[in-house]
């Protein structure tokens, strides 16, 4: 058992203690609550009991990232550690992320290290189809022993991305209205195969490439829409609402001319990477304002950093950027915790401070949205993932 005491408690979950504690049992948070001032806290009698002091600190949630590629796009490998896209067919929907992602990249303990403790994981955007994403904790070796949900999501993309890639190699999709066009093919055959699957179609017709859109059609999982321009938010709305399904607007560049429109969708924004360059067109009016004016309109937000587009230890920092351009900071924080759970639909385990929740919390020495905080302790699943060295953590038994 562990107990994290005297440290400013932000619950995420409406709740914030000047000083509270935190209770941890077997990977997960087991009570929580204010300390009263004066009063001595009652320390349970049980063996192996470690009591670590959070005072003068920041406790929260461990920060989640919505949309990445770690691990599959590996730092410091070049070609031979680049697992992101199948650029030679468009349509790719039975791609699973899980076969590409290593854990040994450095991004994973930079992320630890930040206080980020669960990321989405998928493919990237050349294809218009990239297959599924999934959503996994950032400490282990083991790929299968991180998953929290998997698949997460199916990736589609629109805009230059696809266009680009297929069209220098003179095949479809050239266009925008390719790209729309493949996806349609795409989801009109695989209806028709989940229609057929809820009518009962005996095993042996099974086909490996229309199962993958099953949790889709179900409604289990989202379409994750890579959208910059205005134009390519839209016409993924439109699709998503033509077929019924679900979907959430990653990237969402421009999201801010279109406000009002994204939030009758009634999709999700995962707003970014803001950190990075203006380096193609449809990235032009990409801003940090993008996210606050979202928000206030009243769209669900996530912030990204897409890396490795820009680094995924900038998190927190791209939050607090955000907030120098409008966004409120209670806003900005729930955007790398308890917004992206529910946009990835694992808030259930994980993005906030509550009793059943995974033990996965991170005790900042200051603000976190502010460049000179350091995470000193990152905790996932009721184990100390990471410790600064300035940060003592106790014995069996003994109060730091």
């Amino acid at each position: 058992m562990i107990i994290i005491l005297g440290g400013k408690v932000l619950t995420m979950e409406g709740q914030t203690w000047e000083k509270g504690y935190i209770c941890i049992e077997n990977g997960k948070i087991r009570d929580l609550g204010p300390m009263k001032e004066g009063a001595p806290f009652p320390l349970p009698e049980r063996a192996g009991l470690k009591v670590i002091s959070a005072i003068g600190c920041t406790v929260m949630p461990g920060l989640i990232e919505a949309h990445c590629h770690m691990g599959i796009t590996e730092e410091k490998k070049g070609m031979e550690g680049d697992d992101c896209n199948e650029t030679v067919n468009p349509i790719t929907p039975y791609l699973r992320a899980i076969d590409a992602i290593n854990p040994m990249d450095a991004a994973f303990d930079d992320a630890v290290r930040a206080g980020i403790t669960s990321a989405m994981i998928g493919p990237g955007s050349a294809n218009v189809v990239g297959g599924t994403f999934a959503f996994v904790k950032t400490h282990g070796r083991n790929i299968d022993n991180l998953i929290v949900k998997n698949p997460a999501a199916m990736k589609v993309a629109f805009g230059e991305n696809p266009k680009v890639n297929y069209g220098q190699q003179q095949k479809s999709p050239a266009t925008r209205m390719s790209i729309a066009a493949m996806l349609r093919e795409e989801l009109f055959k695989a209806a028709a195969y989940y229609e057929k699957k809820k009518a009962g179609m005996e095993r042996q017709d099974e086909d490996f490439r229309y199962e993958c859109w099953i949790p889709v059609f179900a409604g289990e999982i989202p379409l994750k829409a890579h959208v910059h321009r205005a134009d390519d938010i839209l016409t993924a709305v439109r699709i998503a609402k033509e077929f019924g399904l679900s979907l959430t607007l990653d990237h969402c560049s421009e999201g801010h001319l279109i406000a009002e429109e994204v939030k009758r969708s009634g999709a999700p924004a995962i707003v970014g990477p803001d950190l990075a360059s203006r380096n193609k067109i449809e990235v032009q009016n990409m801003a940090f304002k993008t996210v606050g004016i979202l928000n206030e309109a009243g769209v669900k937000t996530a912030i990204t950093t897409d890396h490795p587009v820009s680094l995924i230890q900038s998190l927190p920092i791209c939050a607090g950027l955000a907030v120098k351009s409008g966004l409120k900071e209670e806003e900005a924080l729930k955007s790398i915790t308890i917004y992206p759970a529910q946009i990835c639909r694992v808030d259930e385990r994980v993005g906030s401070l509550k009793a059943g929740k995974d033990a996965d919390i991170v005790i900042f020495n200051g603000n976190p949205l502010s460049i000179e905080t350091r995470a000193l302790c990152t905790i996932i699943d009721g184990e100390v993932a990471y410790r600064d060295k300035s940060f003592a953590l106790p014995t069996d038994g003994k109060r730091v």
